[in-house]
């Protein structure tokens, strides 16, 4: 794995900037705009995600790092739930909800692997280490 040098080159980041783009523009049609409350939380877990990829990268700490990725997969599962009840509430089609889900699932399926490849490389930190 090349090494990552900010955490604009991690592609989870990058994928989670799309989703976000994705959902402030759908976020922003007339029925959607109108309930302020869904709104604003479906962007709060949309924006959650790449900030705390970002945030667990700039904490220099492979643990700190670690936990808050997990706290963004766990706002991509928020998010999912959020789309649900927007294509409930006929907000998004299915056709919208079906892509924004799909790519709901590939962050978190970037993240779950980053997480796993950092674990990995503390554990053999951990078994390097002379006794």
């Amino acid at each position: 794995m090349a090494k990552i040098e900010r955490f604009e080159d991690i592609v989870a980041w990058q994928k989670g900037m799309e989703l976000c783009d994705a959902i402030y523009s759908i976020t922003s049609k007339e029925n959607f705009s109108k309930d302020y409350a869904l709104k604003d939380q479906i962007r709060k877990s949309a924006v959650s995600i790449p900030s705390n990829i970002s945030e667990g990268f700039e904490r220099e700490s492979n643990n700190q790092f670690i936990y808050f990725l997990v706290i963004a997969k766990a706002s991509a599962g928020e998010l999912r739930t959020q789309l649900y009840i927007a294509k409930n509430q006929k907000y998004i089609s299915e056709d919208e909800f079906q892509k924004l889900k799909e790519q709901c699932l590939s962050v978190s399926k970037l993240i779950s692997g980053f997480v796993s490849y950092l674990r990995e490389k503390r554990r053999e930190k951990e078994l390097s280490k002379p006794s």
